[in-house]
């Protein structure tokens, strides 16, 4: 789906349908969680190690553009890239110790932040919800060290 509709874009574009895109599109909508560009790259690698960093840079680039990929920047500054997908919206909770990224959906939520709005006549284009804090395997550890401590 999501490579049908890039393919599209592309062709809209006039730019050109390079095998070498195509094969950074399948290794971009086949992973899972936020990655970076260097992840990304590295996975892009063991495909075809003939690729550029700087094509697979292009090439979310081109997908962020086109509305078919997500450029998130956390609290550390790094800038990672997730798929867009038909699934609902979903928030963020991120680990301080670890950096692990996890999602979640919450409907009462996502109604408190419409309600909201609507109070306030205002109209929500998007939003983004980062929740900061540490994962439950970083409190074990910290807990851990301090017994042994």
């Amino acid at each position: 789906m999501e490579t049908d509709l890039f393919k599209s874009w592309i062709a809209r574009g006039r730019l050109k349908a390079t095998r070498q895109r195509e094969e950074i599109l399948n290794v971009f909508f086949n992973s899972h969680g936020h990655q970076n560009l260097a992840q990304i790259y590295a996975q892009v690698m063991k495909v075809d190690p003939k690729i550029g960093y700087t094509t697979v840079y292009r090439t979310l680039k081109l997908l962020t553009r086109h509305g078919l990929a997500l450029q998130r920047k956390f609290a550390d500054g790094e800038t990672r890239y997730e798929p867009v997908s038909d699934k609902s919206h979903h928030d963020h909770l991120i680990c301080l110790g670890c950096g692990k990224i996890i999602e979640f959906e919450d409907k009462d939520m996502e109604a408190l932040q419409e309600g909201i709005a609507e109070r306030h006549r205002f109209k929500i284009s998007h939003h983004r919800m980062e929740l900061y804090g540490q994962c439950a395997d970083c409190r074990s550890k910290k807990k851990n060290s301090a017994r042994k401590g």
